[in-house]
């Protein structure tokens, strides 16, 4: 299968190369001779009325032969003289030998453009978690729905998000809906600097909202609260009060909030590990349903009705006991730096080095940013306070292509499960997807062409080029996951594919487009002399990078290439 898809997708990727070439030759009237994909002996050779079509029997490349005085040994007719190559005008030879790597940059277009038109639904732009300390907070509310921004509609939370992206530390006016009210805000969008791994910084505008609504999971803050004395406990996940079906957090805390002290029968399922569950191989929970009146507290004196999330949720905590269980951490890896500092199972987390926490993302978040440094933590344990330092734990890794990199790992984990999403239809899949899909290529083509010059600056080492063995592994993988990925993992490579052809190196069409572009500064031809030793130097270049790339494969590798050497012998 690995080996199927590695053909497919690079015969796929030579067929476009070399069939930009022979479209714009036969478009130029340039008599075309041979058209073949792959080298070597001819598996298929069909003939044309004066084209010979073949596929060699190794598919790592192929060529357009087209009539060329200089390469015949023979006087060709004045007919045939005249559809030379070398009879062409300067600008047509250049356009036919830059169809080939253009043909490798446009089409990524359109598997990317294939790709995004799956894109059937989308998340509404309606505001669900908000990051604390981020523009948002204090400005939005969960609930919220974007109508438009600065005037542009907004129709999904992606659209959302890139209209914001592009306006980084700009104000924003955003008109929504709260509750059947419109209003309008003015919120100054961040400015995110983001550096890449080719050290290329961008700057994104965010305003820390995110689409997703938690499940009503709950957790129990105090022991001697209304919500434990009713049975209830954290991460019960709250379906039904007094029979009406309950989905999202910020729903269960409308419902209570409302309630002034009268009795409310709790339908919930509570998550309950399965020992030696899958053999010992994994963990496993299953829900078991449960039912239970909770009474809460009666307040005192209502001043006004309470229409704030963030005011009804304490109102609830201080009336029922029952907050999100966001915070609340459900795994402790034993052993680990956090579980050796006290954290334990059901500790709700409140503070990271003296700052409040939360939301568990945004807390990984802080996690991330002082994962070097040693760091005290602060939790509540059943009503008391507990604190303890402890260090992220530091793992060596290998990417997919083998190369070696570190990260922080944080294991301990909470239990917040997300509520279904409520997608709205995408309105424009067809302009979406044409949309996305340049964009993507773009980006893609600016990531490779910083990654070249990177290299030739002396900041990348030749330690990170990849040959065929890694694209081997990639159109494998890529072609396991789905049609998706393998189209992905096509785009990326013929990204790569066509613009490494457009190096002005002599052998590749770069260097033919620089002989063209020297024939025009000098009015005549570059000799054939000169023609030769460049190209026969640009050859050895090429075959040094080759071999670069073949060795570097093979040394990230070596232990799968080993074992495998082992299998067949033994």
């Amino acid at each position: 299968m690995e080996l199927l898809s590695f053909i497919l997708l690079v015969s796929a990727l030579i067929f476009i190369h070399e069939a930009g070439h022979f479209a714009f030759a036969r478009l130029f009237g340039v008599k075309v001779l041979e058209f073949s994909i792959g080298f070597g002996p001819k598996l298929i050779r069909i003939r044309g009325r004066e084209t010979e079509y073949c596929i060699g029997i190794f598919p790592f490349g192929g060529f357009v032969k087209m009539l060329e005085e200089s390469k015949l040994p023979q006087v060709i007719s004045p007919e045939d003289k005249r559809r030379s190559f070398e009879s062409k005008p300067l600008w047509q030879r250049m356009v036919i030998v830059l169809a080939g790597p253009l043909m490798n940059v446009l089409f990524p277009v359109f598997l990317f453009t294939a790709v995004y038109m799956d894109d059937r639904e989308f998340a509404p732009p309606t505001v669900g978690v908000i990051f604390p300390g981020r523009p948002a907070e204090g400005k939005l509310k969960m609930g919220d729905r974007v109508l438009s921004v600065d005037g542009k509609k907004v129709s999904n939370f992606p659209e959302l998000t890139r209209i914001i992206a592009d306006k980084p530390g700009k104000e924003l006016r955003l008109a929504i809906d709260r509750g059947g009210r419109q209003l309008d805000v003015a919120i100054v969008a961040d400015d995110d600097r983001e550096v890449d791994g080719l050290e290329r910084v961008t700057h994104v505008g965010r305003l820390g909202v995110m689409p997703i609504f938690p499940a009503s999971a709950v957790g129990v803050a105090r022991v001697d609260s209304p919500a434990a004395a009713s049975g209830l406990r954290t991460f019960d996940v709250i379906v039904a009060l007094n029979g009406r079906k309950i989905e999202r957090y910020i729903e269960l805390i409308e419902h209570l909030s409302a309630n002034d002290g009268g009795s409310v029968i709790v339908s919930y399922l509570r998550p309950q590990a399965v020992s030696g569950a899958l053999g010992g191989l994994g963990e496993l929970a299953l829900y078991t349903p449960g039912i239970a009146t909770l009474t809460p507290l009666r307040r005192e004196a209502v001043v006004k009705k309470i229409d704030d999330v963030e005011d009804a949720a304490s109102d609830v905590l201080a009336r029922t006991g029952l907050e999100s269980s966001d915070m609340y951490v459900a795994f402790v890896p034993e052993g680990s730096s956090e579980w050796r500092s006290g954290l334990r199972v059901g500790d709700r987390i409140v503070s990271l080095n003296g700052k409040p926490q939360r939301l568990w993302q945004a807390f990984k978040e802080q996690l991330k940013a002082n994962a070097s440094q040693k760091l005290d933590i602060a939790w509540m344990r059943n009503g008391q306070p507990m604190a303890g330092s402890f260090q992220v734990r530091k793992e060596r890794w290998t990417n997919e292509v083998g190369q070696p990199f570190e990260r922080y790992v944080f294991r301990t984990q909470h239990f917040a499960p997300e509520a279904k999403m409520r997608t709205v239809p995408n309105e424009h899949r067809l302009t979406y997807a044409l949309a996305r899909g340049a964009s993507q290529t773009w980006e893609v083509m600016g990531f490779v062409t910083t990654g070249v010059l990177r290299m030739f600056q002396g900041r990348m080492s030749l330690r990170d080029m990849s040959g065929p063995i890694t694209i081997f592994d990639i159109a494998g993988r890529a072609a396991a996951r789905g049609t998706s990925d393998f189209m992905w993992a096509m785009a990326l490579i013929s990204i790569n594919l066509g613009l490494i052809n457009l190096l002005p190196i002599p052998v590749l069409d770069g260097g033919h487009l620089l002989f063209f572009a020297l024939e025009g500064v000098m009015r005549r031809p570059v000799s054939q002399r000169v023609r030769e030793v460049l190209s026969l130097a640009g050859m050895a270049f090429l075959i040094f990078l080759m071999a670069v790339a073949f060795k570097n494969d093979v040394e990230k590798r070596w232990d799968v290439i080993r074992q495998q050497l082992r299998e067949i012998v033994s």
